[in-house]
């Protein structure tokens, strides 16, 4: 079943592993605390083995409750999905995941936040790795080290969006439901990988970058980083709005350029080139949960009007589409970002979503 909507209308091998609780623990949500996964060993899809293996991750809620994983965009790490802007209509008292009835997962996927990543010392010796790679060491810590055998929900933004549908595919009982956000299952291409590739060539065709032995962070990382998100999240009738003049676009480049960077170069070559060989149609067919996709009209490496959203989810049983409307107030890419843009639509999809 296919529904597009608009403004609310229809139109492997286990290893042992230990928890070590981390330093500090946050406050804001029941039990929420944050700790590190430990694993003896990794192996990625290249044949690579990392020992010693660690996943940071954020819950909250109780572990006897339902289990709920969330998953962050590309660049960013878990403390996205308990700030205000996701949280803030997502995880409080009633609302559609309500930490006093779910125990909610949020990790750090490798290569960002306090998961393993090449800044951690290994540089470009680090092992060259994939969203496979995330997703199956998400399902050990899941598994393995929070000893979660079932998720009511599977829900994840942009680069956690197109893992949210590697989790059906890979996993297809493990899950309730799939709400995969900003984000399409079709081959990496056009200009969404474009605009990636740019960004990689960008810092390692800078003479500073070293072959990633750099001692200072190659001064392409802020303009390619401000370039791409300029180019590829924002929203046109946002933009036009926040900027209408050439001076006010002036200021917001100059804020964007004098902000601190606080990235690796390394990690970010990483990140960004770690989507290379996403591809889910392939597999589409073996998803078994219901899947309620959220994009927004206005998204700039996922613009509806191609079609091709349209044509995945007709091989699926049980699929719809939720198109947040494009206005000024949404952000293009970055709208998914903002839980207000759907959380009524996501509340009513678990309400209707039985157990399986």
């Amino acid at each position: 079943m296919i529904r597009r909507l608009a403004l609310g209308i229809i139109a492997p091998l286990l290893l042992s592993s230990s928890l070590l609780p981390a330093a500090a623990h946050a406050a804001g949500y029941p039990q929420q605390r944050e700790a590190d996964w430990i694993a003896p060993s990794f192996t990625f899809h290249t044949g690579e083995t990392l020992n010693n293996f660690k996943l940071h991750y954020i819950t909250v809620g109780d572990p006897a409750h339902p289990a709920v994983l969330l998953l962050h965009g590309t660049y960013r790490s878990g403390a996205d999905m308990v700030a205000k802007d996701f949280a803030g209509e997502m995880l409080g008292p009633g609302q559609p995941l309500d930490a006093s009835k779910y125990y909610v997962i949020m990790p750090d996927a490798i290569g960002v936040g306090k998961s393993a990543k090449p800044s951690d010392g290994l540089r470009t010796k680090f092992p060259q790795y994939n969203y496979a790679d995330m997703v199956l060491a998400q399902y050990r810590l899941v598994t393995e080290g929070l000893g979660v055998k079932h998720l009511r929900l599977v829900m994840g933004n942009s680069m956690g969006g197109m893992q949210t549908w590697m989790w059906g595919e890979t996993y297809p009982a493990m899950m309730d439901g799939l709400v995969p956000m900003a984000s399409q299952p079709i081959e990496m291409a056009s200009r969404n990988w474009m605009m990636r590739r740019m960004l990689v060539e960008s810092i390692k065709q800078d003479p500073a970058w070293n072959g990633g032995n750099y001692t200072t962070q190659p001064p392409s990382l802020r303009l390619a980083n401000t370039m791409f998100g300029i180019a590829t999240a924002g929203g046109t009738l946002a933009y036009q709005a926040l900027a209408p003049t050439r001076a006010q676009a002036d200021k917001i480049v100059d804020d964007r350029l004098a902000a601190p960077v606080t990235a690796d170069a390394n990690d970010f070559i990483y990140q960004w080139g770690s989507s290379a060989d996403f591809n889910a149609m392939p597999n589409l067919t073996r998803i078994q949960a219901p899947l309620l996709a959220i994009n927004a009209a206005d998204d700039e490496r996922n613009p509806p009007e191609t079609g091709t959203m349209t044509a995945a989810l007709k091989q699926l049983k049980n699929a719809e589409l939720y198109l947040i409307p494009a206005s000024a107030e949404t952000r293009g890419h970055g709208t998914t970002s903002f839980s207000k843009f759907y959380a009524r639509q996501v509340g009513d999809f678990l309400k209707a979503l039985p157990s399986r």
